[in-house]
């Protein structure tokens, strides 16, 4: 058995004859039929550069205009401060993180996992609905190859059929003066994205500081930075569409989420076979009489694929739902006065049937988790409290016996201040009935630091169990409760 994906772009199982131990695999491969190969890779595995042509349309103007947006963010983000906080900031060396203004802290990493696993099951939902629209419009790789590293080598080497010319011709100083400027500049904006995410991690400040210091105070980390800037490069030079087909898991996974009423980049087989070359003079009547569709046969949707996939032959893993076939086909059935739209956002219900999205029970399902845990971490990050404080008994200590009769117990208190403003903490003693000292007078917590010290704590024996009794500590900082603290005081057997 072998899977294979029928015209209509829909998941079929064929049984095939068992084939001859002696068989060569190479024999096996129908290299006529999509399914048995890959559009990069020749019979012998080699690969097949892909020169996917200009594309125009509204689409891709759409998309354009998107992926400034997003760029836009992403070089502007590190500048950007919400309340003297940056609007996002990894610091994985201090383990100290920042979203939207709020930090957070190693002690809020129940919040991160569950802000993690909504995030994947809201990318769930977004492709059961939508298919791969993520991958087209805002995929890191996506918006970078298509909208920067892409229209660099255009406006260098120029359109598809330029570039193959030049990589055939022979090595002369103007093929030489191209190269190395497109590649000089793929590196150089390598080196700038770099350092940009760079500024995520450290801050911009730090970052600053580090690239005005001479650069023999940092040569490992301007070594690390050379690696990854050539990591970079390497990636949108080299190996481009390959991140896509051959290492992003998305492709893969999202077949086990699409199902025939999942909005894709679809072609309408319906409408567009049996293919046939527009003729000079043809009617479209002409064509309809002689058993054609309306597709004309002109490849431009191969043309401008930049994954290589033919989607006339329904969905398949590589497409990233870019657009571009969807922006060729509406130019040249809008020159062949036929409608546009042959390819287009469609479901496989929407082309056979005509149908619109359905809200399907599993849908519903998902629907249904994904609020449920979106209100979880509402809840939970609206209860966040500014203070994580810990009391512990201090080690090795035991209890003493005061001169007036009461008992003491030594405790040692870990406070972190999450904010970036100082916060005045007052320590409480709520039951049973005694006193509670820290040690040194008033706390002050710096902000976004931790601070330790000690308590003390006496008890009357009328308000003692034998042995160990619960304590319960309040942390309070402007009359206003922040934090319950529970421990245990030990005291004497009765």
């Amino acid at each position: 058995m072998y899977c294979t994906v029928s015209l209509p772009g829909i998941f079929l199982l064929k049984t095939s004859p068992p084939k001859e131990k002696s068989e060569s695999p190479l024999k096996s491969v129908d290299w006529t039929d999509f399914r048995d190969h890959i559009a990069t890779a020749d019979r012998e595995g080699r690969r097949q550069w892909i020169y996917p042509r200009k594309v125009k349309g509204r689409y891709y103007r759409w998309r354009t205009w998107f992926s400034w947006l997003l760029l836009l963010v992403m070089f502007a983000g590190p500048f950007v401060t919400i309340r003297g906080n940056p609007l996002l900031l990894m610091n994985f060396p201090e383990r100290k993180f920042v979203v939207l203004g709020q930090i957070f802290w190693p002690q809020d990493m129940i919040i991160f996992a569950m802000a993690v696993l909504v995030f994947f099951i809201g990318v769930v939902v977004f492709t059961a609905v939508f298919g791969r629209i993520w991958c087209g419009w805002a995929c890191p790789q996506t918006v970078m190859m298509e909208m920067v590293f892409r229209k660099l080598e255009y406006a260098i080497e120029g359109d598809a059929p330029s570039q193959r010319e030049l990589n055939r011709a022979p090595w002369s100083s103007q093929k030489i003066f191209k190269k190395v400027l497109k590649h000089g500049l793929f590196f150089a904006l390598s080196f700038l994205v770099g350092n940009v995410l760079l500024s995520y991690i450290i801050g911009w400040q730090a970052l600053y500081q580090i690239v005005v210091d001479p650069p023999a105070r940092h040569v490992a980390g301007l070594a690390f930075m050379i690696g990854f800037s050539l990591l970079f490069y390497g990636i949108f030079a080299r190996f481009r569409e390959q991140a896509c087909t051959f290492i992003c898991p998305y492709g893969r996974f999202q077949s086990v989420l699409l199902d025939e009423n999942s909005i894709v980049v679809a072609y309408d087989y319906k409408r567009g076979e049996k293919r046939g070359v527009l003729r000079r003079l043809q009617k479209f009547g002409e064509r309809r009489f002689a058993g054609l569709g309306d597709c004309v046969a002109c490849q431009q949707c191969v043309a401008v694929c930049p994954t290589g996939i033919d989607i006339r032959n329904g969905t398949q893993m590589e497409c990233v739902h870019c657009t571009a076939c969807m922006d060729a086909c509406d130019a040249v059935m809008t020159k062949v006065g036929h409608p546009a739209g042959l390819i287009r956002y469609a479901s496989l219900n929407g082309i056979e049937r005509g149908e619109h999205l359905q809200f399907t029970p599993r849908l519903a399902g998902y629907c249904l988790v994904l609020t449920a845990l979106a209100a979880l971490l509402a809840v939970m990050l609206f209860t966040r409290s500014d203070v994580e404080a810990t009391v512990l008994r201090a080690p090795g200590s035991l209890f003493q016996q005061m001169p007036d009769g009461h008992f003491s117990n030594l405790y040692t208190l870990r406070v972190v201040n999450k904010t970036s403003r100082e916060l005045p903490v007052e320590l409480r003693l709520e039951n049973p009935a005694g006193s509670l000292r820290v040690m040194g007078g008033s706390l002050t917590l710096p902000p976004q630091k931790l601070l330790e010290n000690s308590l003390l704590v006496e008890l009357d024996a009328g308000a003692m169990r034998s042995g160990t009794t619960p304590l319960v500590i309040g942390v309070y900082t402007g009359g206003r409760k922040l934090q319950t603290l529970k421990t245990a005081f030990v005291g004497p057997r009765n």
